[in-house]
C-alpha cells in the first residue's frame, strides 16, 4: 500500500502471522528489489526464460497473491467490538499495565524462607508507567540456593495448572543475550552443547539460555495474576514464604499507577474469593495459606509449623501447607522406593545422591513428577490402574525387613533414575492389595507383636515428628563443638531439620519434651505415641548437596548419652470405617497429652 503522505518506509502489522501493511514514499519504492514475484504483482514474466516486468503500480508490485480481503473488512468490525467491551486502547492499556505492575511488585519481592528472592526480573524499569512498560512481565526463577531454575522446569509445571507462558528467548536473541549476559562465544559454545531456538535445554553449565514471560490482555483478571503468583508460591519457593517489605514499600512510591491493587479480589488458596481492605495488603493475602508467618505476631505454645511428605522412600522432601490424611498415613508418603538391579532398596547410606532427586505429587493431574537438576523431568501415574497391572509386573522386596509386596513403574521411570544415579535402577511401589502391618514397640520391649495399624514403605510407623526447640539445642551444641569439628561449617536450623527427614516439625515447646507424650491432637487429628526414632550417619547426608558430615550425629550422641534418637514416631487414630477424609494443615494447633507422674 503506497501513500503520498510517508515520510518514510515502515512494517506496520497487528501481529506476526496477521493482517498487515507496508508504508511506501512512492519516490523510494525504486530502492526497493524483489527477489522474487507471486501472482498480480508483474506485468509480464516468461516460464521458460529468466524474464520478468514487474507491475507499473507500486502497491500492485508488493502485494503478492491475493489479499487477505475478509481479514480487511473484519478489520473495523473488530475495533467496534473492542471499544464496546473495553471503552478503547486507553482502558486496556491502564488495566493490562495494571496487572503486570501488580505481578512484578509481588513476584521481585517474593522470597524464600532463608530470605534469597524467588525471581531475577528482566526489565529496565520498575514499572512505573504503562508509557516506558508493557504489560508483559519477563524473569526466571530462582531456588533457595540462589540457582536458577529451567524455564522447561517451570514451563512443564505450569502447565499442570492450567497456565500459559511463553519460554525462550522470544525471537529476541539481542535482548536475551544482554538480560541475561550471555556472549557471542557463549552462545556458540551453547549450539555446540546442542542448545537451538525452541528446544527444551534450558541451562548449560548451570547458565540460563533463555527465561520465562506472562504477557496480559484484555481480558485478564487480578484473580488470574493470583493463581499465577499462587502456583509460582506453591512449587518454587522454600517456605516458610517471605516478602521484602522494605522493597514493596519503595515500588507503591515509585509507581504511578491509576488505580490500587488493593481494590481489587484475591483469589486465595482455599478457593474463596475475598476483597482485600485496608487491614489486609495483597501480600497478607498471597502469604495467608503458604506457610508465612509474622515474625512479630504472638505464636501459641504448641505449633504444627511445617509438614513434609516423601513420596520416593530416600529421595527429597516435598513441603506442603495442607495435606490429606489416608489408611497409612500422609497420602502418598514413601509409597514408591527405588531398587537396584538386584532388586534391593535403595537408601542414602548407599547412594547419598537420592536426595537430590525431587518428587512432587500433583493430585489434580494424578501424577508423581521425578525432578533433578540438569536431566529433563517425567512423571508416572499416582495410582495403579487395569492396564498397569497387566502391563507392569509385580515383585517382592524388603523393609526393615518387612517382605513387601511391590509393583514395578516401568521402563520411563527406570531409565530417568539409572541415567542420574549412573547405575541400574528401577522405580517400584507398593502394590494396593498389600497390606502391611506396624510392629508393636512396648516400652523396653521387643518388637514382636503385629498391630492392625497400616503401614506404607516407612520403616517404623506412619509418622515422624521433631520438634524445633530440640533442634536448636542440637545447633547450640554443635556451634559449641565448632572448635573441635575438623573445620565443618556450621549447619543452620533448615539444615538440620531436612536431615531428620520428618513428616510434622513442630514449634513452641522446650527440647525434647515431645519424647514424653503419650498422645496429641495436631487440628483434629488425633495421634498415639510409637517410640522413639534411633538415628544412624544417614542424618549427616547434607540433604542440600548430597555430601557427608560427621554431624548432627556426633552432638546428637554426646548430648544424650550414647543414646541416639531423635524425633518421635506417631500413628494417628481415626475413627473405625470413617470414610470422612482427615486434613492436616500447617499453622494448626497442638494439643498434648504429657504423661502423668
Amino acid at each position: 500500500m503506497a501513500s503520498r503522505r510517508d515520510t518514510f518506509t515502515q512494517h506496520v502489522t497487528t501481529k506476526a502471522t496477521g493482517l498487515g501493511a507496508l508504508l511506501v514514499r512512492n519516490d523510494a519504492a525504486g530502492m526497493l528489489k524483489k527477489t522474487y514475484f507471486g501472482g498480480g504483482t508483474a506485468a509480464a514474466y516468461l516460464s521458460g526464460e529468466d524474464y520478468y516486468v514487474q507491475a507499473a503500480n507500486i502497491s500492485d508490485r508488493f502485494e503478492d497473491g491475493t489479499v487477505s480481503f475478509l481479514d480487511i473488512i473484519a478489520v473495523n468490525h473488530g475495533f467496534d467490538a473492542l471499544y464496546r467491551i473495553t471503552g478503547g486502547m486507553h482502558n486496556i492499556q491502564q488495566h493490562t499495565f495494571g496487572l503486570a505492575r501488580y505481578t512484578y511488585m509481588l513476584l521481585s519481592s517474593l522470597c524464600h524462607g532463608n530470605g534469597l528472592p524467588a525471581a531475577q526480573i528482566y526489565s529496565e524499569g520498575q514499572f512505573e508507567s504503562p508509557i516506558t512498560q508493557g504489560a508483559i512481565l519477563n524473569f526466571n526463577l530462582k531456588d533457595c540456593y540462589g540457582q536458577i531454575i529451567g524455564y522447561s522446569q517451570v514451563d512443564r509445571m505450569a502447565s499442570l495448572y492450567n497456565i500459559h507462558l511463553r519460554t525462550g528467548c522470544f525471537c529476541n536473541t539481542g535482548a536475551c543475550q544482554s538480560f541475561l549476559g550471555i556472549t557471542n562465544q557463549q552462545m556458540r559454545r551453547n549450539l555446540q552443547a546442542g542448545h537451538v531456538c525452541g528446544d527444551g535445554i534450558d541451562l548449560v553449565d548451570g547458565q540460563p539460555t533463555g527465561s520465562v514471560r506472562v504477557s496480559f490482555g484484555y481480558m485478564s483478571t487480578f484473580e488470574d495474576c493470583q493463581k499465577f503468583l499462587n502456583f509460582v508460591v506453591e512449587c518454587f519457593v522454600e517456605k516458610p514464604v517471605t516478602v521484602d517489605q522494605v522493597r514493596i514499600e519503595k515500588l507503591k512510591t515509585a509507581t504511578a499507577a491509576s488505580q490500587d491493587v488493593n481494590e481489587y479480589p484475591i483469589k486465595i488458596p482455599n478457593g474463596e474469593i475475598c476483597k482485600v481492605d485496608e487491614k489486609e495488603s495483597p501480600t497478607e493475602a498471597l502469604l495467608r495459606g503458604f506457610g508465612h508467618r509474622d515474625s512479630n505476631s504472638h505464636e501459641e505454645a504448641y505449633t504444627l509449623t511445617n509438614i513434609y511428605i516423601y513420596p520416593i522412600k530416600s529421595c527429597g522432601a516435598y513441603e506442603v501447607n495442607d495435606w490429606p490424611v489416608g489408611p497409612l498415613g500422609l497420602l502418598y508418603d514413601r509409597s514408591w522406593m527405588v531398587v537396584n538391579g538386584n532388586g534391593v532398596c535403595l537408601s542414602q547410606k548407599r547412594e547419598p545422591r537420592l536426595c537430590l532427586i525431587h518428587p512432587q505429587v500433583h493430585l489434580p493431574s494424578n501424577k508423581l513428577l521425578l525432578q533433578a537438576s540438569g536431566i529433563d523431568s517425567i512423571s508416572v501415574p499416582l495410582e495403579n490402574n487395569t492396564q498397569m497391572h497387566t502391563s507392569y509386573r509385580v515383585c517382592q522386596s524388603k523393609v526393615c525387613g518387612d517382605r513387601v509386596e511391590t509393583v514395578d513403574c516401568g521402563d520411563e521411570a527406570a531409565s530417568w533414575l539409572s541415567n542420574f544415579l549412573g547405575q541400574p535402577c528401577r522405580l517400584i511401589r507398593q502394590s494396593p492389595d498389600f497390606t502391611r502391618d506396624m510392629k508393636k514397640r512396648p516400652s523396653g520391649g521387643t518388637e514382636t507383636t503385629a498391630t492392625s495399624t497400616s503401614l506404607s514403605l516407612v520403616n517404623e510407623a506412619q509418622y515422624l515428628m521433631i520438634n524445633r526447640a530440640s533442634v536448636e539445642l542440637i545447633q547450640k551444641l554443635m556451634s559449641s563443638r565448632q572448635d573441635d569439628s575438623e573445620g565443618d561449617q556450621l549447619l543452620d536450623t533448615q539444615n538440620i531439620i531436612s536431615r531428620f527427614r520428618a513428616n510434622l516439625v513442630i514449634a513452641g515447646v522446650e527440647p525434647f519434651e515431645e519424647d514424653n507424650w503419650p498422645h496429641l491432637i495436631i487440628g483434629n487429628t488425633p495421634f498415639v505415641f510409637a517410640g522413639q526414632c534411633g538415628r544412624c550417619q544417614m542424618i549427616g547426608v547434607d540433604q542440600e548437596t548430597g555430601t557427608k558430615t560427621k554431624e548432627p550425629l556426633m552432638s546428637l550422641a554426646a548430648y544424650r548419652n550414647g543414646k541416639v534418637t531423635f524425633g518421635v514416631y506417631l500413628t494417628h487414630q481415626l475413627p473405625e470405617g470413617s470414610t470422612k477424609a482427615s486434613v492436616l494443615s500447617a499453622g494448626s494447633l497442638i494439643q498434648p497429652e504429657p504423661h502423668r507422674s
